[in-house]
């Protein structure tokens, strides 16, 4: 069975967009060096913390399940805009977690990549590639 989001959108000045989701609301914005107020990030830019919240979003969610012993996850997302009319051609998601187990950690995020629906989506329009990288906890010497 489908299931539908819902975003709504009205003008709050100039450049200015006020977005609202279920009871969020977030404002879109152009950085003033492209004539904007800066009052929130750009429209692409959200496209990047969607892509980044859902992955995290599925990767938490994955790790807590098995209760598995990563913290500190981190996810960096970097988009690549070329082209003319210019789109996203390239994304790179580099997590990276404080672990003692990197293959547990390596199999989570593949977990998490199949499970993240922005990032089944993007992958129709340019390549999406997932990295990992992690740290050894610390040990208290006893």
């Amino acid at each position: 069975m489908p299931t539908t989001l819902h975003a709504h959108l009205d003008q709050n000045g100039v450049s200015t967009t006020k977005a609202t989701v279920r009871s969020h609301t977030v404002f879109v914005d152009r950085p003033t060096a492209k004539g904007g107020a800066d009052r929130g990030p750009a429209g692409g830019e959200y496209l990047l913390v969607g892509l980044g919240g859902c992955f995290s979003s599925h990767l938490l969610a994955a790790i807590r399940a098995r209760e598995a012993a990563i913290s500190n996850v981190r996810v960096d997302v970097t988009g690549t805009l070329d082209g003319m009319p210019e789109r996203f051609t390239n994304f790179d998601v580099a997590v990276s977690a404080t672990c003692s187990d990197l293959e547990q950690l390596q199999k989570l995020v593949r977990v998490a990549e199949r499970a993240c629906q922005v990032i089944s989506t993007l992958k129709l329009a340019a390549p999406v590639h997932v990295t990992v990288t992690h740290e050894q906890p610390v040990t208290q010497a006893s």
